[in-house]
């Protein structure tokens, strides 16, 4: 692709209709003015908050560089039919050519890595070369099929950059027979593909994962996303939040991984098979204003168990860990020594649930924990400081865009956006004041999504640098230098970065 389209804003600058008070919400250094209403479920227009804009970066009908088998475009398949849902992404920026499919060919500097999100053993990564712009090398294939014609991957999500392993990781949110793909951020023109590619399911379990992100001690946090049995309207808490401690950071073959307990009472919160989805625990998890103590418990250690694949969320429920509902991802906080994490749920996606008052005060709209961990990082305090509702719902991707904005994607479904008649939004949250929030964008409907409703995902802000010391998390983002981009799935799938006139580096205005 080589030209670009850029989609600002349709309203004034005085919009601020979901702002409660003058708390600061920023985006690249900017304050956000609220989208003041969700779209209907319409073929419609992406709306995003005044003073920013949205340059379209690539199309799922953009041709990859290394067609291989059926994997020949962005974000469809050679059937033409099959969505492939780029997903998650992750921006770096590298001090040198990573090479690609065409030997001594430049690709650049500035990258963008997204893994994909489709099903049937046909999952694969993709490196957008963002400082290209001929069509013919924009759009890098890192997985090919083998021989028998799949890449033996299915639903690839989360992607962050691992400055310790210096590799990529991937997640597939796919029960248990997902898990975790490690790969070098070099092309190896051997394989014809990303240097190094290999699975972790021995050392990081397999299970349902999606978000992923390592802290400054080269342990890797991993929010799993699997929705739990039906008891009426409401889904069962059945997902957990897991921390890898790796015995060598460098190498994540060996090492321990935990899931974090909540204990209410001094027992812990525990799956219940039989239905936990109206219990006291529940109730009282979340409710705003309370807190909780929480600890790391041990489901498994190479040291111990061996390096064979399991079962991550059986053994997570074996450990007595606290399960959630549908947590999807999650962010350290910029600036709070990687003590603090921020994660979502997403809850039951169905008014049907979200209208009975009980269960809405036991996240059947979704919601925001915070973690505060101790010095010895062990144990620690959660929280809830966002309890979704009808206009705030079913939070998916996160990411912080400065040291108290946090942006939280919405992931409503179809059932939700018919019951409703709203699309998905992107929420943006003062994390100090979390009753202040602002529509950052009001997702539209392409004329694509026919099957199944747009979703912003592959929410990521970063300046792209890969040292342990710019870790995302480390510090506040620089407004200069960062970032910020989401992709619209199941339909056009297209990569959107979010722009704003830029800050002027001399006087901060």
């Amino acid at each position: 692709m080589t030209t670009k389209t850029v989609i600002f804003s349709l309203f004034a600058t005085a919009a601020l209709a979901a702002q409660t008070n003058a708390s600061p919400i920023t985006v690249l250094g900017r304050p956000v003015q609220s989208v003041p209403d969700a779209n209907p479920v319409v073929v419609s227009d992406n709306i995003v908050a005044p003073n920013f804009a949205l340059d379209l970066r690539q199309q799922g009908l953009d041709l990859l560089e290394n067609q291989t088998g059926p994997i020949v475009r962005y974000g469809l398949l050679a059937d033409g039919v099959t969505l492939t849902e780029p997903d998650e992404n992750t921006y770096l920026i590298l001090d040198h050519n990573p090479g690609g499919p065409t030997v001594g060919y430049d690709y650049g500097r500035h990258f963008l890595f997204q893994g994909h999100e489709n099903s049937g053993d046909l999952a694969y990564i993709t490196r957008v070369n963002l400082d290209v712009s001929s069509p013919d090398h924009r759009i890098t294939l890192l997985t090919l099929p083998g021989t028998d014609g799949l890449t033996h991957f299915t639903r690839i999500d989360g992607s962050t950059w691992d400055p310790f392993s210096q590799t990529l990781l991937f997640t597939q949110e796919n029960g248990n027979l997902g898990g975790v793909i490690e790969v070098s951020d070099d092309f190896d023109s051997s394989t014809g593909g990303g240097a190094g590619l290999r699975t972790l399911y021995g050392s990081l379990g397999q299970g349902g994962y999606e978000g992923i992100h390592p802290d400054d001690q080269g342990n890797v946090f991993i929010v799993e996303d699997v929705g739990g049995a039906l008891f009426g309207f409401a889904k069962n808490p059945n997902s957990f939040v897991y921390r890898f401690v790796p015995t060598n950071k460098a190498d994540l073959t060996q090492g321990k991984l935990q899931a974090l307990q909540v204990s209410i009472n001094g027992q812990p919160v525990v799956f219940v098979p039989t239905g936990d989805t109206l219990s006291q625990n529940q109730l009282d998890l979340h409710t705003p204003g309370t807190s909780y103590p929480v600890k790391w418990v041990t489901v498994h250690d190479t040291a111990t168990n061996g390096t064979a694949p399991f079962d991550a969320n059986a053994l997570a429920k074996a450990a007595s860990a606290t399960p959630f509902k549908r947590p999807e991802n999650g962010q350290f906080q910029p600036g709070s020594g990687f003590r603090t994490f921020f994660f979502d749920i997403t809850g039951d996606t169905d008014a049907n649930a979200g209208n009975d008052p009980a269960l809405a005060a036991r996240g059947a709209w979704g919601g925001i924990f915070r973690v505060d961990l101790d010095q010895t990082r062990q144990t620690g305090t959660i929280s809830i400081v966002v309890l979704g509702d009808a206009d705030h719902s079913s939070f998916d991707n996160v990411t912080f865009t400065s040291r108290t904005t946090l942006l939280a994607a919405e992931d409503r479904g179809d059932t939700l956006h018919d019951e409703l008649n709203k699309l998905d939004s992107i929420w943006a949250y003062n994390v100090s004041n979390p009753a202040t929030a602002a529509r950052f964008v009001a997702l539209g409907q392409d004329r694509m999504a026919i099957a199944e409703d747009n979703e912003p995902t592959g929410l990521h802000n970063s300046d792209g640098d890969t040292t342990i010391g710019g870790l995302i998390g480390t510090r506040p983002p620089n407004p200069l230098k960062s970032r910020l981009f989401f992709s619209q799935q199941h339909g056009e799938n297209n990569l959107y970065e979010v722009e704003t006139p830029r800050l002027n580096e001399a006087t901060g205005e």
